[in-house]
């Protein structure tokens, strides 16, 4: 039993020391691009009730979900995202009078994932919600803020991905395909599952120019010359203006002077049904996952009474610190304390010497001779 106490469950860790360090020296340089950018701070809670995060918004799985019960019987939930937690707090304190609202934030998130995966089950997430502007300048602001987060990370090489979602999505409303049909066929795109997408396909009833465009989607990345081949490839008017804001965005990316980390993915899909807009991720070495996660999603807020449009973007603090780490790229950590030592008898100097140094900002440590 004693053994036990001295461990964590799996899934969760004790992080500690000069990592420590190191992970709040880095969420506190990047706390501070957001606030350069005009961002506000928010907190909201670490448990909601279920209904935030519940299907209907399209947000985690409910297998996925820690779930819990309070005194009255409601079912509360351990946030999995922190984006609905924002979405639910604006709709209910924010006015659009003020709008655009521009909210910052860190915290943990909990994710009941299976054992095999071998994903952490608690992550720190730093984050930022645009809310109120649907201008393809707020797209381009977010992905700016992203680039430039990577860069005071230390990060020199990285890419940001840009996708879609309307993209798929007008293409899978004018396939008709039946839903359980379009949940595999975006699970096979998400994974570049060429073959198995093709294989699907051979079943469904639908035009052979649509059945090429999804086969080649999981193929459309890279430089903007994927958008002008895309376009050739369909009449879809939805797709169309999706592909169009992409190149807008990447128009206004090019006057930040950032363009050469952006490329395009036509079949990125987020499991976050609740995008409707642009969509984008930031990868780098040392780290098979994404780094930062984001996208447009204005349909959001509607599901607690308030209709606005918004976009976020989220750092995954503990998947960036990896990549820092493999990349050999060293956060700071705070100053090493100068430690001083002390008898009964210097007791009074030497305390008075370390108010002197604390207050021209040196750490200083006490330690008494025994």
């Amino acid at each position: 039993m004693e053994q036990r106490l001295l461990h964590t469950p799996e899934g969760v860790r004790d992080i500690y020391d000069g990592e420590c360090e190191r992970k709040l020296t880095l969420q506190n340089h990047l706390h501070e691009i957001m606030k350069r950018y005009g961002y506000r701070d928010i907190e909201t809670p670490t448990f909601e009730f279920f209904d935030v995060f519940s299907r209907e918004v399209g947000t985690t799985p409910s297998r996925d979900l820690y779930k819990f019960f309070d005194r009255e019987g409601n079912t509360l939930v351990l946030r999995p995202d922190i984006t609905p937690s924002i979405a639910r707090a604006a709709a209910k304190y924010f006015n659009g009078e003020t709008a655009p609202f521009r909210f910052c934030y860190v915290g943990n998130t909990f994710i009941n994932n299976s054992s095999y995966q071998g994903h952490l089950k608690e992550t720190t997430q730093l984050g930022a919600e645009l809310i109120g502007d649907n201008s393809v300048d707020s797209d381009a602001e977010v992905i700016a803020m992203t680039i430039e987060s990577l860069l005071r990370a230390g990060l020199k090489e990285f890419q940001v991905s840009i996708g879609h979602a309307e993209f798929f999505g007008s293409l899978l409303r004018e396939a008709g395909i039946h839903a359980e049909v379009a949940e595999e066929l975006r699970r096979l795109i998400s994974n570049k599952n060429n073959f198995g997408v093709e294989e699907l396909l051979e079943e469904q009833q639908i035009p052979e120019n649509l059945k090429q465009l999804f086969i080649q989607l999981p193929k459309l990345c890279g430089d903007m010359e994927v958008l002008e081949t895309a376009r050739t490839m369909t009449h879809n008017e939805g797709a169309l203006a999706a592909l169009n804001r992409l190149e807008e965005i990447y128009h206004i990316l090019c006057i930040y002077g950032i363009e050469r980390y952006v490329s395009f993915d036509l079949g990125m899909l987020s499991k976050y049904m609740y995008y409707t807009g642009v969509i984008f991720r930031a990868y780098t070495f040392g780290t098979g996952d994404a780094v930062v996660k984001g996208g447009r999603y204005d349909g959001l807020l509607g599901h607690f009474g308030k209709e606005a449009p918004a976009i976020g973007m989220v750092v995954v603090v503990n998947q960036l610190l990896n990549a820092l780490e493999r990349q050999k790229i060293a956060v700071p950590s705070a100053k090493t304390p100068v430690l001083l030592h002390y008898s009964k008898e210097n007791r009074e100097e030497t305390l008075r010497k370390a108010d002197a140094m604390r207050r021209e900002g040196i750490y200083v440590a006490l330690v008494p001779e025994r």
